[in-house]
């Protein structure tokens, strides 16, 4: 792409998302920087050697994500279960350390960083670990299982000054930089509302997962895996479907709420947990005994301002999340984002002046088409304007942007306090589903309360 290209793409981009400039109709593509155009890395001083912590579902994409990455090594690979082990070398394509015990990477001089994608109960103590081991970490999402956990990690990240990011990949999104840029602008005007959906409609979506065929004890630690959760004798479902039971996982909130409340927060440039949350649903499709909902709407307060999300995994919808202001709306999905401006004033005289007599109905008029009405040619022509743009959850820019950091030391942008504090919303929509109760966040006590 030339100078010339560049700057004229940058140019209608910008041009589109001020407030009250003439709309450029039509889609834009919106471009990540290329990897290739950024600095070259001097190897091998330069490269940064991890080791992954689960390579199960979640786990593969970053494994296959990350290898492709220039100047980035995997040097070693932990999961309870051997037949991942196998898995993470096909991977790498090269034969790399396996174990089962992930201490073995943290005592690992030779390892920067650690990538981590176990259950949501085992975050806690793997990150802590991490860091306090002298690790870099980047952690899936949602970062804990419990306040008190995302408690307990911010403070061991703040201790060690680690670089630790979350994995929930919109932070790293040109759409969602876009989004945010134009909210930044004054687009929309004064917000009002924001509104996400995200609906799932098949077993898999659902997470009903078939565990792996020669899944047994003898190849899989089942007692190291349940952690701190109640003991129970052995099941590959359990194993499989943990995010169906909240005693492993955080359910709709923790798999897909964190991905809209992340992606709000860093649109709207949010940092702080919701005041307030009133959570509704329950499990009216997969009767499978999960213990978390499959239909889940919230209503949170975040800064004055009214959040709904609604979540089910009964129907397919459109994954969206809209910030309606008094200027317009901006439109933020999957692959694009549109943005639709609002005069936010009549353009047409009160239709409540039909209720008038004559006499007072046709003066009313005349004067407001006196005023109001605009010179011929003069007439305002508001066009919405979208964007399109790689898949906003798509893991390469958002690992990329981790492992600059482990070599820059420059901070990130998804941070264990922003990662906290869209874990929170995701804890307090819980918490509201199971006390059946509006809840909201205590901050001196930091804890949830009814």
């Amino acid at each position: 792409m030339s100078k010339a290209d560049y700057s004229r793409r940058e140019f209608l981009q910008r041009s589109a998302g001020i407030a009250g400039a003439s709309l450029i109709g039509g889609s834009i593509l919106l471009e990540s920087e290329p990897l290739i155009a950024l600095p070259r890395l001097n190897a091998p001083s330069d490269k940064v050697r991890f080791g992954i912590v689960g390579v199960g579902m979640e786990g593969t994409g970053l494994l296959t994500t990350a290898v492709q990455l220039p100047g980035v090594e995997c040097a070693a690979a932990c999961d309870l279960y051997d037949g991942r082990h196998e898995l993470a070398r096909e991977i790498v394509g090269k034969p790399i350390r396996t174990t089962r015990r992930y201490k073995e990477l943290l005592d690992d001089k030779e390892i920067d960083a650690i990538v981590i994608a176990v259950p949501d109960h085992w975050h806690k103590q793997v990150v802590v670990d991490a860091v306090g081991a002298g690790k870099d970490v980047y952690c899936e999402k949602p970062m804990s299982h419990s306040p008190a956990d995302g408690l307990a990690m911010v403070a061991a990240a703040k201790k060690t000054d680690r670089i630790v990011q979350i994995g929930a990949q919109r932070t790293s999104s040109v759409l969602c930089a876009k989004a945010k840029e134009l909210f930044a602008s004054g687009a929309i005007g004064e917000l009002s509302l924001v509104e996400g959906s995200l609906g799932r409609n098949d077993p898999t979506g659902a997470w009903e997962y078939p565990p792996p065929a020669d899944l047994s004890p003898e190849n899989l630690d089942w007692d190291t895996w349940l952690g701190t959760a109640p003991k129970k004798p052995f099941d590959p479902f359990l194993f499989a479907r943990w995010r169906c039971w909240k005693e492993y996982g955080t359910g709709l909130a923790g798999d897909l709420l964190v991905h809209l409340l992340s992606g709000m927060q860093f649109v709207l440039g949010i940092n702080e947990a919701p005041k307030r949350a009133s959570a509704f649903g329950g499990i009216y499709r997969w009767k499978d005994g999960r213990n978390t909902p499959d239909v889940h709407p919230v209503l949170f307060e975040y800064a004055n301002v009214p959040v709904y999300m609604r979540l089910t995994l009964g129907t397919e919808t459109s994954e969206v999340t809209r910030f309606m202001g008094s200027k317009g709306i901006i439109e933020l999905t999957e692959f694009g984002l549109s943005y639709t401006p609002q005069a936010g004033i009549d353009l047409a005289p009160s239709y409540y002046c039909h209720g008038l007599p004559s006499r007072l109905k046709n003066t009313y008029f005349k004067q407001w088409h006196d005023e109001h009405d605009p010179k011929p040619g003069d007439e305002p022509a508001p066009q919405s304007v979208s964007y399109r743009g790689n898949d906003y959850d798509d893991l390469r820019p958002h690992l990329w942007n981790f492992f600059q950091s482990v070599r820059s030391r420059k901070p990130v942008v998804q941070d264990v306090v922003f990662g906290h504090n869209a874990a929170l919303g995701c804890h307090m929509a819980n918490e509201s589903y199971y006390r059946k109760s509006p809840v909201y966040w205590d901050s001196v006590s930091q804890t949830i309360k009814s």
